[in-house]
């Protein structure tokens, strides 16, 4: 009887513990997929599958990098980068934080304002990743280390063309 106890004590304990210790996780268990995360630490592995018993197949060197999460399984989540590779992330190692980078050739250029004529603040390098926001209409506010503008969607990868932010 005493085993019996112990073991649902320990089953009602278990999903507590996990919900407590990965949030990013447990909020985006509500999210359907497709949706937008970033990457959380520097370092972050993507799987072949989902758990650690797979061999890593890509090492992410960039904190906010931008990624589609496009499966889940569990505490893990399918993803998809930029250049389109697929495989599996803890979610513990995502974050809900919206973020964007640079594609194409050229510096994107960072306007005052949400429009074409608006004068120039910045530019972007191609790579570049920053926090967006304030998206609508084809533009985004996009903020790298604290300079920012607005930059049209077409030249970012991690946001929609027809997406609207707050």
């Amino acid at each position: 009887m005493r085993i019996a106890i112990a073991a649902l004590l320990a089953i009602a304990i278990v999903p507590t513990a996990l919900s407590a210790s990965d949030p990013a996780a447990a909020a985006t268990e509500k999210r359907s997929v497709p949706y937008w995360a970033s990457i959380g630490p520097g370092q972050a592995r993507m799987r072949t599958g989902p758990a650690r018993t797979y061999p890593a197949s890509w090492l992410y060197q960039r904190a906010g990098l931008p990624v589609q999460v496009v499966g889940v399984f569990k505490e893990w989540r399918r993803i998809r980068d930029q250049d389109g590779t697929e495989g599996w992330m803890q979610g513990n190692l995502l974050r809900l934080t919206r973020t964007a980078v640079v594609t194409g050739t050229e510096a994107a250029p960072m306007r005052l304002q949400p429009a074409e004529r608006a004068a120039i603040a910045w530019r972007a390098a191609p790579g570049v990743v920053g926090r967006i926001s304030d998206c609508g209409h084809g533009w985004c506010r996009f903020d790298v280390k604290g300079r920012a503008g607005y930059v049209e969607v077409g030249s970012l990868w991690g946001v929609e063309a027809t997406e609207i932010l707050p």
